[in-house]
């Protein structure tokens, strides 16, 4: 039978549940059946949205590129950033892809005016009081490794805090890093692809 789990990966958790070099697990944060795995993944220092799921169809599916789903990312930047930086991310930047130049696809961006309600992260980021450190909002319909970071790096913008809070109409509002859902493959079918 398949199952379906929505969870918060907290930060500095490997999107796995096999240990390596010693590095905290999704196994030491969430218990559910063995033959139950992530959808994707999420870098180790990025936190927020993944699947667990024993449905092969769905992974191959989700993962597909030519299905492009949305995917929604809170990004705390490094420095005061420019409207000029936002349209130029809009549009697409150039960013390194297993070597080779990558042309990410154009994408929805944009500032929050205000801090948006997160939760407190363990261990904060660094803290500098002459450097603002502000929320912007990434829709991409693509992943690939470690894009996000890649395309904030590129207009001079690095990432602080990543936290992937949506995939289609997945989404982790209310939850809590270590949080988890229980949901059935009707509810999940119907956020993920409409049916």
């Amino acid at each position: 039978m398949n199952k379906y789990f929505i969870i918060y990966k907290p930060f500095n958790v490997l999107s796995q549940f096999t240990s390596q070099e010693g590095k905290q697990t999704l196994k030491d944060h969430f218990d559910v059946p063995t033959d139950v795995y992530p959808v994707g993944r999420l870098d180790y220092d990025s936190e927020g949205l993944l699947i667990l799921t024993n449905d092969k169809k769905l992974n191959h599916t989700l993962l597909n590129p030519t299905f492009k789903h949305e995917r929604e990312y809170w990004v705390q930047v490094d420095g005061n950033i420019t409207e000029d930086a936002i349209a130029i991310l809009k549009k697409g930047v150039t960013i390194s892809v297993d070597g080779k130049p990558h042309r990410t696809l154009p994408c929805k961006a944009s500032l929050f005016k205000e801090e948006p309600l997160v939760p407190v992260r363990n261990p904060p980021i660094r803290f500098r009081k002459n450097i603002p450190a502000p929320w912007i909002k990434l829709m991409l319909a693509e992943g690939k490794n470690r894009q996000v970071r890649k395309m904030t790096a590129a207009v001079g913008f690095p990432t602080l805090r990543l936290i992937r809070r949506r995939i289609e109409k997945v989404d982790i509002e209310g939850f809590n890093p270590g949080d988890m859902q229980v949901v059935s493959e009707q509810e999940i079918y119907k956020l993920l692809f409409g049916k």
